[in-house]
């Protein structure tokens, strides 16, 4: 049986907030860590029934980022879903739900800049 490691590094100014995020995996083909601006990272509780979270951005990281990485995650979500139920409908669902929220955030921000 083979182990894989992965180890996260979150540099924090002195209010505690993250200044910089970056990561690296035994199993990657990266020769040094990898800069990150936002992470979120889930674990499943079996026992609980409970997902345990770690959500975390630098301070430089943008508000249209943000936008970008949700959209990203939840189309992600959806393919990861998908590949584990076969669950063609529920897949689009999550899909569409994905387009929607960001074509809103998007207007949102239009919105704020007038």
């Amino acid at each position: 049986m083979n182990k894989s490691s992965i180890k996260i590094d979150v540099l924090l100014d002195a209010d505690k907030i993250p200044e910089s995020i970056s990561w690296n995996a035994t199993d990657s083909t990266a020769d040094m860590a990898q800069k990150a601006k936002a992470m979120c990272l889930a674990f499943w509780d079996g026992a609980d029934k409970t997902a345990m979270r770690i959500d975390l951005w630098t301070k430089d990281m943008m508000v249209d980022e943000m936008a970008d990485f949700y959209y990203q995650m939840l189309m992600t979500m959806a393919d990861t879903l998908k590949r584990a139920t076969q669950e063609q409908g529920l897949t689009d669902d999550m899909k569409k739900f994905a387009k929607e929220f960001f074509d809103k955030f998007k207007a949102i921000q239009i919105e704020k800049q007038k």
